[in-house]
This record gives structure tokens, C-alpha cells and sequence, in this order.
């Protein structure tokens, strides 16, 4: 039997009672559209289950329609959010009132896909971070495009930008790579902290594990663009333009040395050669609506040395190469709702980028708020990455064409 992601595990280990001091739980099942679920053992007339029960719960979508994904809803991070699973049959343990439910999409949303789930590239911590994998049917040798999540680095996973790499495998120009990375401080269950200066270190590994087998799944290691929304705006942009601060050297051991250790580095290879390979590798950016000013970063250490050159060894706009070293076109995004990012900060960033020689746009995009490329179970999530979502998409697709398509 296929069982719930790690990602499901974990967030019921932090979020929930284990107590099971109350004798039972409220099981609620959302609507469900587009086929039905069946849950093994059935729920109790009052939809009162006993504390500690393992539902089972067997996704059958109708005809024409496919699993996008299931899930519960329920406390979080960030108060009450979905924790999702990509696989049917999966499994819930109750210990706490749940809602649950299942997404179903239309199957030609997928049709023209190959989908891998949760491809491990590193545990340096609790978690397994992990990747999914979007490939065109018969891709081969195409360039690969890999999405950083978002959710002020410290929640969701790689499971919230689907839609967007549905949507940038369409063509059938591009391999899309989804993945996921440490939370920030002890979110993820860690007794040591994470620091910044680990989160990026793990978007490094997992690019690099990506470069490693891209050929499996039909792209080519050596042309890669990144893209990522909020705080993966911020971290795709970092991959952009901080490849050269990839190195063993650690980060602020030692006075004015911020280097950053991949988590992951492929077998008979040094640093040094990740570095090297990334550097050629990476050749166009789309960071949407992200954090690109140290004032407006968080280290995230404990370190009582941390001062503002911590902060500006972590922010992308103190780091722009320029363009006459590494030429990184960047496609930027806002919508003019975004209650987070201002159209200033977006700005800033883009003439720091236009005065280091960097071809860049940024489009502001009318009526959209923060987070329109999510992608969850609720209509509207769903329904604002289908007003804003979708087409940007398209404008995105065709800024990376005219990098890795130009005859």
C-alpha cells in the first residue's frame, strides 16, 4: 500500500495531539467533485472516530478526471493549512478533529506527462527533502526548469507549485523539477536550528542531484532555468546569482568568508566542480514577487556575531554578478494586490540588475494578490492560479524560449 508523504508524516508529529486524553475526534469529508473516495473503516454515522484510528482512504476519480491530490486540513504553521499527498490509496491518522478530502483535475492536465513523486536527494535533518518530477512524454535532451516553493521558509513543499509546472510542460519545450527544503529554525523537528545559510545550501544540493540525473528523465543538465514565488523568489534568485558563493569554507566562521555547502554533492565530485557545473548550468531566472533586500531578510541564526553583513551574504540584491562575469536574463513578477512585496522593492532590485548589465522585465501584473502560482485543494486557490496563474505562466515560458530557443 502507498502511504502518506513525509512531509504528511511530519506535520502530523509537530501539529497534532498524541495524547488521545479525548476518547474521540470529528471526521469531516469535504466535498467531493468529480468522483468519490472511499474510507476504510467507514466513518460512524456522527462522524465520531476513536482517537488513534488509521483511516484509509482509496481516491476513484470519474471518468475523464485524474488525482490531483488528497488531503487533510488542519493546524499548522501558519494556523490551520492542507497537508496533501500525491498517491491514493494514503492514509490519516486521527488524533485530532479532521477535515479530509480529495482534488480531482481533468486527466489531459496530466495526459501529456510523466510524473515522478518525492525522488529523495538529501536528508541532512529530519525531514527527506525531496523533488518531483513533471517530463513530457518522449522529452529528451530538453532544458529543465526547476521551481523553489514558497511560504516564508517555514511551510509548505514542493506539492504547492504543481499547477506551474503542469502549465510549463505543456509545450513540450521543458522538464520541470518541483522541490522542496529545510524549514527554518526547528519547524521541521530539528534540535539544531536551521539557518538561511542551510536552506540555501539545500537548494545547491538539490540542483545539484537534479544535474545528476536530469538525462533520466529526459533534460539536459547543462541548460537550466529557476523560478520560485515569495520565499522561493527569493531562493531561485539566489541560485541565479550566488553560485560563485558555493564553497566548504562555511558561513561566517570566519570574518567576511559566507560560502554556501550544498547538501547534497554527487558522488566523485569535490565542491568545487558543483560549483563550476552550476555556474555554467544556470542561465535564465523568473524570481516571482520574492525577498531580494537584506533589510528585509532574516538570518536566521543564533550566532551572536550575526550582523547586517550576514543579512547581505543571504540577499540577492547585494549579490548580482555582472552581466560581462554571468549574464542570468531574469523575468520578474508582482501583482499590484501583493500585500507583502511592494512595486518599490521589485524596483529596486530590477535597476541593481539593469545597472549590472543584466537583461531583465517586470511585469506587474493588475487585480493579483501574493502567491497566485499556488496551487491547492480549495476553488479558490485553484480558481486564482486559473484567472492570473496560467497566463503568466505562458509570458514566463516564452521569456525562457527566448533564452534557450533562439533560432
Amino acid at each position: 500500500m502507498k502511504t502518506i508523504s513525509t512531509f504528511f508524516l511530519i506535520s502530523i508529529f509537530m501539529f497534532s495531539s498524541t495524547s488521545y486524553s479525548q476518547t474521540n475526534y470529528t471526521v469531516t469529508v469535504d466535498e467531493i467533485n468529480n468522483g468519490k473516495i472511499k474510507i476504510e473503516p467507514p466513518l460512524p454515522t456522527d462522524n465520531k472516530v476513536p482517537a488513534g484510528t488509521t483511516l484509509k482512504i482509496t481516491a476513484i476519480p470519474d471518468e475523464g478526471f485524474t488525482l490531483d491530490a488528497g488531503y487533510y486540513f488542519g493546524k499548522g504553521g501558519w494556523g490551520n493549512m492542507y497537508f496533501e499527498t500525491m498517491t491514493s490509496p494514503f492514509e490519516i491518522m486521527i488524533d485530532d478533529d479532521k477535515r479530509i478530502g480529495v482534488s480531482f483535475i481533468e486527466a489531459t492536465e496530466v495526459n501529456h506527462l510523466n510524473v515522478t513523486h518525492n525522488v529523495v536527494y538529501a536528508k541532512p535533518g529530519v525531514k527527506d527533502l525531496k523533488y518531483d518530477v513533471f517530463s513530457p512524454k518522449g522529452a529528451e535532451n530538453l532544458p529543465c526548469i526547476i521551481i523553489i516553493h514558497g511560504g516564508g521558509w517555514a511551510t509548505n513543499n514542493e506539492d504547492v507549485m504543481r499547477g506551474m509546472a503542469r502549465e510549463l510542460t505543456k509545450s513540450g519545450k521543458y522538464v520541470v523539477f518541483s522541490m522542496d527544503y529545510r524549514w527554518s529554525g526547528k519547524l521541521d523537528g530539528d534540535t539544531i536550528g536551521n539557518t538561511m545559510a542551510d536552506i540555501i545550501g539545500d537548494v545547491f544540493g538539490g540542483i545539484a542531484h537534479i544535474m545528476e540525473h536530469a538525462k533520466a528523465y529526459g533534460g539536459d543538465p547543462n541548460n537550466i532555468a529557476v523560478t520560485g514565488d515569495s520565499a522561493g523568489g527569493h531562493l531561485s534568485a539566489v541560485a541565479a546569482n550566488m553560485t560563485d558563493k558555493i564553497g566548504d569554507g562555511g558561513f561566517g566562521k570566519t570574518i567576511g568568508v559566507f560560502e554556501f555547502i550544498p547538501s547534497y554533492i554527487p558522488k566523485g565530485k569535490t565542491v568545487a566542480n558543483v560549483k563550476t557545473e552550476m555556474m555554467k548550468a544556470i542561465k535564465a531566472a523568473a524570481p516571482s514577487y520574492g525577498v531580494f533586500n537584506a533589510n528585509r531578510l532574516n538570518t536566521y541564526s543564533e550566532n551572536p556575531e550575526a550582523d547586517d553583513s550576514w543579512k547581505k551574504a543571504i540577499a540577492p540584491l547585494s549579490n548580482i554578478p555582472q552581466a560581462t562575469d554571468r549574464y542570468i536574463p531574469q523575468y520578474l513578477t508582482r501583482g499590484t494586490n501583493d500585500f507583502l512585496i511592494k512595486d518599490q522593492d521589485v524596483k529596486e532590485y530590477t535597476e541593481a540588475l539593469v545597472k549590472a548589465g543584466q537583461r531583465v522585465e517586470y511585469i506587474q501584473i493588475g487585480g493579483a494578490g501574493h502567491a497566485f502560482f499556488d496551487w491547492k485543494p480549495d476553488t479558490p486557490t485553484k480558481s486564482t492560479f486559473k484567472k492570473y496563474g496560467v497566463y503568466y505562466c505562458k509570458q514566463m515560458e516564452l521569456f525562457f524560449d527566448s533564452v534557450f530557443y533562439t533560432e
